[in-house]
């Protein structure tokens, strides 16, 4: 990749009401709610021509609770996904979830655990 940036976080939660208030109070701002099954999210309010990258709030009971693996998920941003991780297991990490589709419309992701036991992130469009 030529340039390595972040393009967007999420923040896991055990109770995304409970979540949903707290973030709202501490930065005065409304969070957009979306539930899909099992899987919830909260989205910061964020501007796609500005500067920074857009996260949420998460819960999703495999994707969090049995990972083993606690804190916030950042992704880095890449043109196909499965490039990077492919290269994750001979640098020393492992790969815990392969490349699959979020939407049609938002792309893929994967997610591997780096040398330090750290989570990590990719999405790409294709």
């Amino acid at each position: 990749m030529a340039q390595v940036t972040v393009g967007w976080f999420e923040i896991p939660v055990s109770d995304m009401d409970r979540a949903i208030s707290f973030y709202e109070k501490v930065f005065a701002c409304k969070l957009n709610k979306q539930v899909m099954g099992d899987f919830q999210m909260a989205w910061f309010p964020w501007d796609d021509s500005g500067k920074g990258a857009g996260g949420s709030l998460v819960y999703h009971q495999q994707f969090y609770e049995t990972s083993g693996h606690a804190g916030a998920l950042i992704y880095f941003s890449s043109e196909d996904c499965s490039i990077e991780l492919a290269r994750v297991v001979d640098a020393g990490g492992k790969v815990q979830f392969e490349k699959r589709m979020i939407a049609p419309d938002i792309g893929y992701m994967g997610v591997f655990i780096d040398s330090e036991g750290n989570r990590i992130a990719i999405h790409s469009k294709q």
